[in-house]
């Protein structure tokens, strides 16, 4: 099981390798699982070899042999694949064309072999390991409207937005108006139904559906779970009927929030309590809220931090470059890859670089501080990358900056 840093490191290097673009295709990914021999994934390679010969454009060609060289060059290197297998992202790309090999060890094992050349890398069955386990499905219902979600990690997801045709109340009385009650309760039984089936189809759709959380104002939630009108699967799974203001999009938030207590240890829960907490000190003016990325690094090398909360969205990289036209070299904090030298206007090679995130992740290790990365698809996540600039941290003691 990844831990937070982890998983987003492999998720921001399965997105770097899927940001590559080949211009045709010559880039190849190559999956060999635990299991795999060696000579066997050799073999194919120096199959894969003879027929790449006969691509009829000469750069492609140059390119496609290229990479499959620098693979079987690696390869030498291991007697058999390890523990989980690994997966080769090779190919030319650029202009002039510069070799990209990227050797990645998966963090489960992985169960295919595949030999895939093609204008991009292919990462699915990569980004299918970071695919969040437990998924809860959202309704929210009145006599107007539903909507249907889902919350997967810490991400709120609209499946479905429904509007019905009950009317609304009648003013007059005596036998026009109880005709008129019965005609609403068909129109509202007939509403239930239709909502019922769709949230029932698009809940047992979603694979490993945790629970489901019911939401609405009044009593019509109720009316509506108690009416059977979910499918008995579904309504197994319900972890709570919950009272909420809203029956539109804005109300799946306002329903996670009221099921707080009962889905402590969804992620999305554990990040808003932690910003609060935040928040809370921040209120308090107690000295032991700090934020920006120099105040916070001065904190955790000095051990007095701890919790430190980091944005997702923080996305810049401790870069060292070196100018491969007249030399320069440089180091900084960039956010951008892509670095033009200031001396001759070339584009720069990166030498070194390393993740911002995985630079504070590391000092919070180093003084036993735990570290929370917070998805800005939530509303906490988001005042932590705006106003905040996307680090902070909760301080053990107070210091004097």
């Amino acid at each position: 099981m990844l831990d937070e840093k982890e998983r987003y490191l492999f998720k921001r290097k399965l997105d770097e390798i899927k940001s590559i673009k080949g211009q045709h295709t010559e880039l190849i990914s190559l999956y060999i699982p635990p299991d795999k021999m060696i000579s066997d994934v050799m073999a194919q390679l120096r199959d894969e070899y003879s027929q790449s010969s006969n691509i009829k454009s000469k750069q492609t060609r140059k390119n496609v042999l290229s990479a499959i060289e620098s693979i079987m060059s690696r390869l030498r290197y291991f007697k058999k694949p390890p523990p989980n297998g690994m997966v080769f992202f090779v190919g030319m790309v650029g202009e002039p064309p510069k070799l990209v090999a990227e050797i990645v060890e998966p963090p489960m094992p992985i169960n295919i072999y595949l030999y895939r050349c093609d204008s991009q890398f292919f990462t699915e069955p990569l980004e299918q390991m970071l695919e969040t386990k437990d998924i809860y499905g959202l309704l929210l219902i009145d006599r107007r409207e539903c909507t249907i979600g889902f919350l997967i990690g810490n991400r709120i997801e609209t499946a479905a937005y429904l509007t019905s045709r009950v009317p609304g109340k009648h003013g007059k009385g005596g036998q026009s108006q109880r005709r008129f009650e019965r005609l609403t309760e068909i129109a509202a039984h007939e509403w239930f139904v239709k909502a019922g089936e769709k949230a029932s189809q698009l809940f047992l759709e979603k694979k490993n559906l945790k629970g489901v959380l019911v939401g609405g104002p009044g009593p019509t939630k109720r009316e509506f779970v108690n009416g059977n009108y979910l499918d008995y699967r579904i309504k197994d799974m319900i972890v709570g009927i919950y009272d909420t203001s809203y029956t539109d999009e804005y109300g799946l938030r306002e329903l996670l929030n009221a099921a707080s207590d009962d889905l402590e240890e969804v992620e999305v829960v554990k990040d808003r309590r932690l910003v609060q907490r935040f928040l809370n000190e921040v209120r308090k003016d107690s000295g032991l809220a700090l934020y920006g990325e120099e105040e916070v690094r001065r904190a955790l090398e000095a051990g007095a931090v701890d919790v430190v909360i980091i944005s997702d969205a923080l996305k810049k990289y401790k870069v060292k470059a070196k100018c491969k036209n007249c030399g320069y070299e440089m180091n900084g904090i960039m956010e951008k890859l892509e670095i033009e030298c200031p001396e001759c206007g070339a584009s720069m090679d990166i030498v070194e670089k390393k993740d911002m995130i995985e630079e504070y992740a590391e000092l919070a290790e180093q003084s036993s501080s735990e570290v929370a990365i917070v998805g800005r698809e939530s509303e906490e996540g988001e005042i932590l990358y705006k106003a905040f600039g996307g680090i902070a941290a909760i301080l053990r003691y107070k210091m004097d900056f």
